[in-house]
């Protein structure tokens, strides 16, 4: 395991309304690799600019990684991170399917905590806020002959994040897609890579011209099956009350597995829901929601946590999803979701890893 440099004090002032995605803190974690020495050079310092040679091939072929987690304030004032190794399993998927290397599960764990337990003075008791944790690698060979990179950089930088589309949770309004493809079989649909999410702005911005805040993705094959809504999965909920049935798309290859869905899953038949995971049309969905099969439907991702769909628009006809509001169903899953995040209930057995009070010097 690579040898951790000291973490300096931190004394950071608490973020309000952090919104999301720029309220940086002040630290980075580095960590360097080559074929000769493997990983190495692993050190804590300051949130700062990177230097890259314009031929670096990562820029180029887009040999860059990433992934996505939180770490939320727990009841007793400490923080704790949220299924972080599920995480670092996830992002050596996405590492070998890009010809990248394999990153020890363990020193990608001890680089997020370094960051979170330097950092985590910044974090507000506000419930909808978190410390949202990138880890990211790049490839940084600088050459410009198409093939993999021999060179890597590990980093992970954070930021203070509110909520996704705002502190208040609404419903959202969806644009189905039907002439841009996210994934397609065989390609890099399941895995976290840089590549995949470049090609889904054009989709995004005819949504947000559609008056929504976000798309739903069709496979690329037929353009009927559901398969994601912009970054995050998919829930349906069909019936009510206990006996409602939560379903989602199965994993095919094309899509994330997302650590938030697998949780939900988890948390739905714990909760005594039943639970499938099978492919739905678009037709089905808008059928579904008209006869009343289909009550509730939302998103989930670690970004998003539980997100309510109130309105589907489609070039076939626009829909609401029962009144167009956020359902009890989702708002159970939701509540009980951030309650294991937040230490209010008690977490399946891994799902919290503690963070350390930070040193000081």
């Amino acid at each position: 395991m690579t040898t951790l440099a000291p973490s300096p004090a931190h004394t950071g002032t608490r973020t309000e309304g952090p919104g999301h995605g720029d309220a940086f803190t002040a630290h980075m974690y580095s960590l360097e690799y080559t074929p000769e020495h493997g990983w190495h050079d692993g050190r804590l310092g300051a949130l700062e600019p990177l230097s890259l040679h314009p031929a670096t091939i990562g820029l180029h072929y887009a040999q860059v990684i990433f992934e996505g987690m939180k770490a939320f304030r727990q009841q007793d004032g400490s923080v704790a991170l949220f299924r972080p190794e599920a995480n670092a399993a996830r992002f050596n998927r996405s590492a070998a399917r890009l010809a990248m290397p394999h990153l020890p599960v363990d020193d990608y764990l001890a680089a997020v905590d370094e960051v979170v337990r330097a950092d985590q003075g910044e974090l507000s008791d506000h419930p909808e806020h978190s410390i949202y944790v990138r880890p990211l690698m790049i490839g940084t060979d600088v050459n410009l002959m198409l093939r993999p990179s021999r060179d890597f950089r590990f980093m992970v930088m954070a930021f203070v994040a509110g909520g996704f589309f705002g502190d208040e949770v609404e419903a959202v309004s969806v644009h189905v897609s039907r002439d841009h493809s996210r994934a397609m079989p065989g390609g890099t649909g399941d895995v976290k890579c840089a590549a995949n999410y470049g090609p889904s702005f054009v989709a995004q911005r005819e949504a947000e011209a559609a008056g929504c805040q976000q798309v739903v993705w069709l496979d690329s094959a037929e353009h009927r099956w559901v398969e994601e809504m912009g970054g995050m999965n998919l829930f349906f909920v069909r019936g009510s009350g206990p006996d409602a049935e939560i379903t989602t798309t199965p994993l095919t290859g094309t899509l994330l597995p997302g650590v938030t869905r697998d949780s939900l899953l988890r948390i739905a038949a714990r909760l005594g829901h039943r639970v499938a995971e099978r492919p739905i049309t678009v037709d089905e969905w808008r059928k579904g929601c008209a006869d009343g099969d289909i009550t509730e439907v939302f998103a989930c991702g670690t970004a998003a946590v539980v997100t309510p769909v109130g309105k589907v628009r489609d070039r076939d006809g626009d829909w609401l999803i029962g009144d167009g509001t956020p359902g009890p169903t989702t708002t159970r899953l939701r509540r009980t979701l951030t309650d294991i995040q937040h230490g209010r209930v008690p977490a399946p057995d891994g799902w919290l890893r503690p963070i350390p009070p930070a040193r000081q010097m």
